[in-house]
């Protein structure tokens, strides 16, 4: 426990909480992006006798690589990426791409396109899979997840999947685990966070055995087509809601992919268009270019007044830690505490409220800045640097608007100083970490003379 290093921190828990001064509350800010799920029928055109020939699949990557240009596309989620994938990047323009995991049987045909950065990325094998309709488990389908980087402090995990198919009873069964399995890492790894999840989850709410609510009971996810349809979902057991060949004429018909979105606690999130956008990939003679309908959904965010968040800095190591979902807006910090030796091993933030966060490793001495009435920290200065071939937090100097500092670490060449917004002060931390402080970003709250409302 990090407690056993800081026995020093015994007659600071008793610090008393005052009032601090008013300030004026930062502007709120707001922004707008797309995205798109995009199944490109890769397949290597053996494993497809009755579909396209390979010149023809080729051909139709390189199209589909003009269209996400041409339509500036946010964030690009594309499943079955596999024997065409090179054409399809060549012909994209997309500053962001991750990189292939391979052709059958490597690989998972899952990739990412995109405008924006992230800060961490993994692919996830499916633990269950099923051949009874298909070749499910001869591809190593699964998902893919990443903190994607919209603006300064905007992070949305995004999650791209290919769920096992078919509807014999293990097609079902593999189905339902392969849902759960999202759901439970996202309960596990993005806490706090908001979250897209976008791909082919060849689930229908109209198939009983299919579990999508899953999203919604478990992770307070939206089903972005639900809304978009009025808010209530068709009924498991009904007909399916097959769309009619070609391009659809409208949203009312139900396809596999799925789009599920929440917001979070610094971060208010809504779909503010659902489309099938079929029509922007079709071949110059007209012919329809993927093998699904692609899901594109349009998202407007604002940042909430109450908390914000700093970027995040150093690796993508460590467990996943978030205290924004447990701050309440109110609150004000009594004493940091930055602990370490050569590098930042672990932080403790203790709320005026008596609530104690602490977060990482128990290694080195303990830096302890009780907070004056009137005094919050206005910024923290982090350098980060490589060891044991991980990148991890090295340096940690936090300031107060009466410009007092603590200090622990040691500086590299890679540094930068998360600022609070005017008129906040950091309450809380977020990011990853083990024995050591791998990644790390803070939680801002207005810091409002005690009694009294913010300015607006």
């Amino acid at each position: 426990m990090l407690w056993r290093s800081i026995s020093l921190l015994a007659a600071v828990l008793l610090c008393s909480a005052a009032p601090t001064n008013t300030t004026i509350l930062a502007e709120a800010t707001s922004g707008t992006f797309n995205i798109l799920s995009l199944s490109v029928d890769g397949l290597p055109a053996i494993l497809d006798p009755f579909d396209s020939s390979g010149a023809e699949k080729e051909r139709n990557a390189k199209y589909i690589g003009i269209a996400m240009s041409q339509y500036d596309y946010g964030v690009v989620n594309v499943q079955k990426d596999f024997s065409y994938h090179t054409t399809l990047y060549q012909h994209d323009n997309h500053p962001f791409r991750t990189e292939s995991s391979g052709s059958v049987p490597f690989g998972s045909g899952l990739n990412t396109i995109s405008k924006y950065s992230w800060v961490d990325y993994s692919r996830i094998e499916w633990d269950q899979c099923s051949n009874d309709s298909g070749f499910d488990c001869m591809t190593r389908k699964g998902f893919t997840f990443m903190r994607v980087r919209i603006d300064e402090g905007v992070y949305i995990d995004m999650i791209n999947l290919h769920a096992d198919a078919g509807t014999a009873p293990s097609d079902e069964e593999a189905r339902r685990w392969n849902i759960r399995q999202v759901s439970d890492f996202i309960s596990i790894n993005s806490i706090g966070n908001a979250v897209i999840v976008f791909g082919n989850t060849n689930s229908r709410y109209t198939r009983s055995e299919d579990n999508l609510d899953l999203f919604t009971s478990q992770n307070d996810l939206t089903d972005a087509w639900v809304q978009a349809i009025g808010g209530k979902a068709p009924a498991a057991g009904a007909d399916a809601i097959i769309c009619p060949k070609g391009v659809p004429p409208d949203i009312s018909c139900e396809v596999v992919d799925k789009v599920f979105y929440r917001g979070s606690p610094a971060i208010h999130l809504n779909s503010s268009g659902f489309f099938y956008d079929t029509s922007r990939f079709l071949s110059p003679e007209g012919k329809i270019l993927t093998d699904h309908h692609p899901v594109r959904v349009d998202f407007r965010y604002t940042l909430k007044y109450e908390l914000r968040q700093s970027d995040l800095y150093g690796g993508p190591h460590g467990t996943w830690f978030n205290d924004l979902p447990s701050i309440d807006p109110s609150s004000k910090v009594s004493f940091i505490a930055l602990c370490g030796a050569s590098r930042l091993d672990g932080l403790i933030i203790k709320l005026k409220s008596g609530q104690i966060l602490a977060h990482g490793g128990s290694g080195g001495d303990c830096y302890v800045l009780p907070l004056r009435p009137v005094e919050y920290i206005t910024s923290v200065k982090l350098c980060w640097g490589k060891k044991g071939g991980h990148t991890r937090n090295f340096y940690a100097r936090a300031t107060t608007n009466a410009g007092r500092t603590v200090q622990v670490g040691t500086m590299t060449d890679n540094c930068a100083i998360a600022n609070a917004p005017s008129g906040y002060g950091v309450v809380g931390t977020y990011g990853q970490a083990g024995d050591e402080m791998d990644q790390l970003g803070f939680i801002y709250a207005q810091q409002c003379l005690d009694g009294k409302l913010c300015s607006m």
